[in-house]
C-alpha cells in the first residue's frame, strides 16, 4: 500500500517508520522539501526531534514531497500535521487528490496562543475531524490514534495490559480498513472501539486536556485510556 503521511514532525516520522517496517511504501508531505532537508535545528518545538535530513538518512526508503505531490501519490493519506494548520495543509494537498481516499486524521486542534495549557478550537459543538470531512466531502475521513503519544500509536505494548483506541467516521468501509491497519500495529481487535460517525470525534478530541494533565502529573507519555466494560461493535 502507498501511504502519504502529511507532516514531518515526530508523529509523522513515527507513523512513517512503522509503515515502512510493515512493507508499505511511504512518502512524507511537507510545504517545501528543500527547506525541510536544509533545516539543521531540531524539528518543531521538541529538542529531542533530530533534523529531518538526519532522520531521512536512516530511512532511505521514505520519500519526501510537497503536500500536493505526496497526496497525489498516496492511496491512503495520514494527517499528522498540527491541528491548527490541518485545513491549510489539506487545501495545499488539493481536494482532488483527497477524493475517494481514506484520510486518517491523527491531529488535535490545540491552540497555544494563550500559553499553557492550550485550549481546543473547535470544541464542544464541532471538531477538527468534522471540519475536515465538511471541507473535503470527497475524502473518507477516519479519526483515530489522537488520544495517545505517537510511540504508543504504533506500539501499544509499550503500555501494559488492555487499553483502547477509538474510531470515528461516516464511511464503514474506510473504518474497516483503518481497523486492519491498527491490528497490524499490534492493537488487539477487542481494544479497537468504533464510536460511530465523524461527529464522535468531538469526544475523543476533548480527551486531550485530560491526556495533557496526566502527562504532566505522571512525567511520561507511556500511558493510555482503558474503558472498563467496553464492548466493541461486531
Amino acid at each position: 500500500m502507498r501511504y502519504a503521511v502529511l507532516g514531518t514532525g515526530a508523529v509523522g516520522r513515527t507513523l512513517a517508520e512503522r509503515l515502512l517496517s510493515l512493507g508499505h511504501d511511504v512518502v512524507l508531505g511537507t510545504r517545501d522539501p528543500a527547506a525541510t532537508l536544509a533545516r539543521t535545528g531540531p524539528a518543531g518545538s521538541g529538542a529531542q526531534v533530530e533534523p529531518y535530513a538526519a532522520w531521512q538518512a536512516g530511512h532511505p526508503r521514505a520519500g519526501l514531497a510537497a503536500f500536493a505531490e505526496a497526496a497525489r501519490s498516496g492511496e491512503v493519506l495520514v494527517n499528522a500535521t498540527g491541528g491548527r494548520v490541518s485545513i491549510e495543509v489539506l487545501t495545499a494537498a488539493g481536494a482532488g487528490h483527497l477524493d475517494g481516499k481514506v484520510l486518517i486524521d491523527l491531529a488535535n486542534p490545540l491552540d497555544f496562543s494563550g500559553g499553557w495549557p492550550p485550549v481546543l478550537d473547535p470544541a464542544n459543538s464541532d471538531s477538527l475531524g468534522e471540519l475536515i470531512q465538511r471541507t473535503f466531502p470527497g475524502a473518507r475521513v477516519v479519526k483515530t490514534l489522537n488520544t495517545m503519544n505517537c510511540a504508543v500509536m504504533v506500539d501499544p505494548a509499550r503500555v501494559p495490559g488492555d487499553h483502547h483506541v477509538f474510531l470515528s467516521g461516516d464511511d464503514e468501509d474506510a473504518k474497516s480498513s483503518v481497523r486492519e491497519l491498527l491490528q497490524s500495529f499490534g492493537w488487539p481487535p477487542d481494544c479497537i472501539l468504533d464510536l460511530g460517525g465523524i461527529q464522535t470525534a468531538r469526544g475523543v478530541e476533548m480527551l486531550l486536556p485530560v491526556w495533557l494533565t496526566l502527562m504532566g502529573r505522571l512525567g511520561h507519555a507511556d500511558f493510555n485510556f482503558h474503558i472498563q466494560g467496553a464492548r466493541p461493535r461486531a
